[in-house]
């Protein structure tokens, strides 16, 4: 299957200023990560960490590794499903946006991923940026309703600790409006060309540009409507959290923790909903500090749930960074253009 075409971006060769409040929230993100790798360290002994890391099994580990990456392709399957009224798309592509977008998380704050693969999937596809959003927006639909769906059904077997009930309660609650609109955005009355024109013509600039947005979202979620891809691709949602959820157990297992797949369901649902604000790149100290979180609620000593911690971190992140490379090389973008391109999306969104 041929690799798509180089991107390139000749225009971007000014270095964006980045504003006080950018720097603001980039030293907030560093300081809780600190705080909380400084709370995951304390009181932990350094020597008997190292040695539970050297008696890991690493075939356990090569398969949680395999799962993990199996997951992924799932999503790209999903996203190849979801993509359909804009165009068909390779599987290869489709991922390697995917990978492209989770390696961007990981140098660079707030998300920006999902912006950078959708803007790579519109490039290669030749269609508006704003075509691919509604996919997107979709399948952060469906990945908060199998989140529920698990946690529910892990509720009912290992108690679970009142604050991720708590949040449970609340990511249902949104899945249910969420879902409910969603509804309503594939039976309405189709709207007429002029109809669509009046609605996107108030009077103030700012209105504007979100009544633009929210359109042409909403005209995106139309096209994707009920159709088999629609129901297909909900069904290879709950294959990327199952796979996900089991590499986090076989990272588990191998590190030495003889606990149930239920426990780490537990874990993988505490560290997802840890993380899923955005904070420092990498997610580095929110990750750790909410995988000892969840391991303590099974008795499981700080030293133990420290290194598993960081030893999970490591296995699965490492595996995406690298991938992600490969997928950042093949695409022909630079770390400095994928940054400038984000800039220069959400710039562009806030001055339309």
């Amino acid at each position: 299957m041929r690799s798509p075409e180089p991107i390139r971006f000749p225009e971007l060769t000014k270095k964006p200023s980045r504003g006080g409040r950018h720097v603001f929230r980039q030293v907030v993100g560093y300081v809780i990560a600190g705080a909380c790798l400084f709370w995951v360290f304390h009181g932990t002994h350094m020597g008997q960490l190292l040695t539970q890391v050297r008696h890991m099994r690493w075939g356990l580990v090569a398969v949680a590794i395999a799962l993990d990456i199996t997951s992924y392709v799932c999503q790209g399957v999903r996203w190849q499903l979801l993509l359909r009224p804009v165009g068909k798309m390779p599987l290869l592509c489709v991922t390697q946006a995917i990978y492209v977008g989770l390696f961007t998380n990981e140098i660079v704050p707030f998300r920006a991923g999902e912006l950078v693969r959708a803007f790579l999937v519109s490039r290669w596809r030749k269609v508006d940026f704003l075509a691919v959003v509604p996919s997107v927006a979709v399948e952060r639909l469906f990945d908060g309703i199998w989140l529920s769906i698990g946690i529910a059904v892990t509720a009912m077997l290992v108690p679970l600790p009142s604050q991720l009930v708590l949040g449970a309660k609340i990511l249902g609650g949104s899945m249910l409006a969420l879902t409910a609109l969603f509804t309503y955005l594939v039976i309405r009355r189709k709207r007429s060309p002029a109809e669509v024109a009046a609605a996107e013509r108030p009077l103030w600039k700012p209105i504007r540009a979100v009544t633009h947005f929210v359109t042409r979202v909403a005209r995106g979620i139309e096209e994707i409507g009920l159709s088999r891809y629609f129901f297909a691709s909900f069904f290879v949602s709950s294959l990327i959290v199952m796979f996900q959820i089991v590499s986090v157990w076989l990272v588990m297992r191998a590190y030495g923790l003889d606990l149930s797949i239920w426990a780490g369901a537990v874990v993988f649902l505490i560290m997802y909903f840890g993380t899923a604000i955005p904070n420092a790149p990498s997610n580095v100290g929110t990750y750790q500090f909410f995988a000892v979180v969840g391991l303590s609620l099974f008795g499981v000593d700080r030293t133990m749930a420290t290194g598993f911690s960081i030893a999970v971190f490591v296995i699965l992140t490492a595996t995406l960074w690298v991938i992600g490379l490969l997928a950042i090389a093949n695409a022909g973008m630079r770390f400095g253009d994928i940054r400038r391109e984000v800039q220069k999306l959400v710039s562009r969104a806030g001055a339309e």
